[in-house]
């Protein structure tokens, strides 16, 4: 069965995707020894070797001149305020911790947007038990005298931390557009598979696009084409990475559906990796196996291809 394309597509939601990436990130020479030391309830900073303007948290550079810093220092772990906004997450603030000429990033603790005010006084608050990352510092709350006295040479007690844990993630939306979204559409409320036909060669894309991938002209009709085809080729996947949606091993396949001209990428079940290595061959007919209660409007809808063993 087909259809002109002068019939609207229906609206199809956006694919919510999300990167996530897990690594670790090395700390460098000075920024070991600040996360270090806050296992000792210190805050470290350093001097410049240029133009000898104290940096808070502790840097090997500085940022101001270039030069390499050349000492390391213990901070007092009071000072104030010069900068404050509201999150979700509670207010964070820019900290000058006195006798430094740099700010340093962290939350006010107990406090609200309103009880804070540039020049307004802050103390350090300590985790009660030490992780070895920058929470060990737990924070900061209002109060806390000044000091006068000269930052002190350090005298490391505690062991660098050389690596940090860290996880990058992105959160997006993917919009199907008018081909897929149609194609989708069509999956989650009528288990139909759907692909474009080219007025030019007459070959049935699936899944559907706008141009044909042959002749680069506007395709002309949206065609049904069977839930039945042949296995073109395949690949026994054992490796996990960042995306993966099957736990490995399993097949993975491009099958050519009966009406359709192009490859359809999905996984075979029903047979275990060692079993598909022995019997599996292109040209094998296989069959959709649709997932009984599953309506996602995604070929997941589809839980795999199975061989047809009667073919």
């Amino acid at each position: 069965m087909s259809q002109g394309l002068d019939t609207a597509p229906t609206d199809a939601p956006a694919f919510a995707g999300r990167i996530a990436l897990p690594y670790k990130l090395t700390a460098g020479g000075a920024a070991s020894r600040f996360l270090g030391e806050l296992s000792k309830q210190r805050i470290v900073g350093t001097r410049c070797g240029g133009c000898r303007r104290v940096l808070v948290p502790a840097q090997d550079f500085c940022g101001a001149c270039g030069e390499a810093t050349d000492t390391l220092l213990s901070m007092p772990p009071t000072g104030e305020v010069t900068a404050f906004t509201e999150t979700a997450n509670g207010v964070i603030a820019f900290v000058r911790i006195d006798g430094a000429d740099t700010d340093l990033a962290h939350r006010v603790l107990d406090a609200a947007y309103g009880d804070l005010s540039i020049g307004a006084r802050v103390e350090a608050v300590w985790a009660d038990e030490p992780q070895g990352t920058m929470l060990d510092l737990a924070g900061f709350r209002l109060g806390g005298e000044p000091s006068t006295d000269e930052p002190l040479e350090l005298v490391p007690e505690a062991e660098p931390v050389l690596e940090q844990p860290y996880r990058l993630q992105l959160d997006y939306q993917h919009a199907y557009g008018p081909y897929y979204g149609r194609l989708f559409d069509e999956l989650a409320t009528s288990r139909r598979i759907l692909g474009t036909r080219c007025p030019s060669c007459d070959n049935v894309l699936v899944p559907p696009r706008e141009l044909c991938d042959l002749c680069y002209v506007r395709t002309g009709e949206w065609v049904d084409v069977a839930d039945t085809g042949v296995l073109q080729a395949f690949s026994v996947i054992h490796l996990e990475f960042v995306g993966q949606t099957r736990e490995p091993p399993y097949v993975y396949a491009e099958i050519v559906l009966d009406g359709a001209a192009t490859r359809l990428i999905h996984t075979i079940g029903g047979i275990s990796a060692e079993e598909a290595v022995e019997r599996l061959k292109p040209g094998m007919r296989v069959r959709a196996v649709w997932k009984e209660d599953a309506h996602t409007g995604t070929l997941a809808d589809i839980e795999h291809f199975e061989l047809i063993e009667d073919e």
